[in-house]
């Protein structure tokens, strides 16, 4: 998603998620991508029915009042959109007594193939927002000179790919051996150890494969950084290297210790992506004043034309962001939300809330 779909579908799960009622009178239909649509409706009436049984009056009218909203705002579509459909009904009055039964439907942003029906006190929602988080692929390479362990991160799941021992002996030399021999003995199995994991992660890290965005190495000892420094990986895989983290441990509690390691990290990927834009924004602020603006100008800017990439600090109105987001896509422009508690985010918040990169010199009296 972009930065507009990711705003919409956020507001969008916002005003769902304010809802609760009083009884269990809410619901929440997911139909996935290629399902007939038809077969959910069918299913809803029959729901219809069991509702009639429902022996508090109020619950039994709002649950079926909710039911019926829902056949009718599914039955305008003529099929299941190409992505699957999510749609909640319920009445969402504050005030007892009252009715206000209202229909909503969301098209996800990738096909969904979750089919869920459910009639609760609040809406459900965490399907939907699994999409804000993100979605993204990263590489954990977690190695020492025994074993090895090569995995995929994806939002909050770990998938081991690739799990071998090497044949690299302790350091107490067997009998007979120069110690000069030994070592070396030693040194050239490591240095095929690495390089049989190293083939593993260029095959399976290369954009043909798994397209990752970044790669995180770990381990305990001096073996993580031989493994990275030396010349086993390729030049494409060693650009994606984000860090190399010291752990304690090897195996699958090695790979646990990474990976929490690694949300940290990660975390900071987003916020080193908004620092970026915030930095080139006051850089260039500072250097050429008249490619970058802030404040009542950027409106003006964005009217000319002007206007490369917006910033605008998250503690404007959703509706205020959407309406200069919009402007800014209208001609061209990119946008971003920045975080109003940041360092960055704080100088901009001091500049009015907004700035703006621009394509052209403007001068502004």
């Amino acid at each position: 998603m972009n930065e507009k779909e990711k705003f919409e579908l956020s507001i969008k799960l916002k005003e769902l998620s304010e809802f609760k009622a009083r009884h269990t009178e809410l619901v929440s239909v997911y139909i996935p991508a290629d399902f007939d649509i038809q077969k959910v409706i069918n299913q809803l009436s029959e729901e219809l029915s069991l509702a009639r049984n429902i022996k508090s009056s109020s619950t039994r009218k709002n649950v079926m009042d909710a039911l019926e909203k829902m056949i009718r705002g599914l039955k305008d579509f003529n099929k299941t959109p190409e992505n699957g459909l999510a749609a909640f009904a319920g009445n969402v009055s504050a005030r007892e007594g009252h009715s206000d039964v209202q229909f909503w439907s969301i098209i996800p942003p990738e096909k969904m193939q979750i089919r869920k029906y459910r009639c609760d006190q609040k809406f459900l929602l965490e399907p939907l927002e699994e999409y804000l988080e993100d979605s993204e692929s990263y590489g954990l390479v977690l190695l020492d000179r025994r074993e090895a362990q090569v995995a995929v991160l994806k939002g909050k799941t770990i998938n081991t790919i690739y799990t071998d021992t090497s044949a690299v002996p302790g350091k107490y030399k067997a009998g007979g051996q120069s110690a000069a021999r030994f070592a070396r003995v030693r040194e050239n199995l490591a240095r095929a150890f690495y390089q049989k994991v190293a083939d593993v992660v260029n095959n399976e890290f290369s954009t043909s494969a798994i397209d990752v965005k970044g790669i995180i190495i770990g381990g305990p000892g001096p073996s993580k950084e031989e493994f990275y420094n030396e010349n086993f990986l390729t030049q494409e895989i060693k650009k994606k290297v984000i860090t190399v983290v010291d752990i304690g441990y090897s195996g699958d509690q090695g790979i646990n210790e990474l990976l929490e390691k690694s949300r940290d990290i990660l975390a900071n990927e987003a916020i080193i992506k908004e620092k970026k834009q915030t930095e080139r924004f006051f850089n260039i602020l500072g250097k050429t004043p008249n490619l970058a603006t802030y404040g009542k100008h950027v409106e003006k800017a964005m009217e000319m034309g002007a206007v490369d990439t917006l910033l605008i600090c998250d503690y404007h109105e959703n509706d205020e962001i959407k309406r200069l987001g919009n402007l800014c896509e209208n001609q061209g422009g990119e946008w971003m939300i920045i975080d109003s508690t940041s360092r960055d985010g704080e100088t901009l918040r001091g500049l009015g809330g907004i700035g703006a990169i621009l394509r052209y010199k403007l001068t502004f009296k």
